[in-house]
């Protein structure tokens, strides 16, 4: 489990300098990475499903990233773009298309639903993170004209 919090740390370092992402956040960027991997990882250890580990996992690095990028005064997209990326199912994008290449339909069909499941988690909880603020703010008065 160590070497692949290691190898999560340095994939997102890795995908944080392709992009561009300042020096000054390269480790922060890893380190929300591997944290988001770790989360995952405990969660499976668990006997929790991929779905709800990764959903989990998304919570985590989501809120975390929102955290960083108010103490750091940085887009929050530098932080969550580079923090999601060990939880991306690209081996699932990857089996889908070799059952597809291979005629095996029916395993295609499984490999694709749980691809877009995870990807639809990672969604659900970015969008959830982002929202809970909204939902706790007082609504505020409106002016008559």
């Amino acid at each position: 489990m160590i070497i692949s919090v290691i190898s999560a740390f340095i994939s997102t370092i890795t995908f944080s300098v392709v992009f561009h992402v300042q020096k000054k956040h390269l480790l922060i960027c890893g380190a929300v990475g591997a944290l988001g991997w770790l989360i995952y990882l405990l969660c499976l250890d668990k006997n929790l499903s991929p779905i709800i580990s990764t959903f989990i996992a998304s919570l985590l690095v989501t809120q975390l990233s929102y955290i960083l990028a108010k103490k750091r005064r940085t887009p929050v997209t530098v932080f969550l773009i580079a923090g999601i990326i060990p939880l991306v199912p690209g081996v699932g994008l990857y089996r889908t298309m070799s059952a597809i290449l291979d005629s095996n339909y029916s395993l295609a069909v499984n490999y694709a639903t749980l691809t877009f499941q995870l990807s639809a988690v990672i969604a659900g909880a970015i969008v959830i993170i982002a929202l809970l603020p909204l939902l706790w703010r007082k609504p505020q008065r409106r002016r008559k004209i």
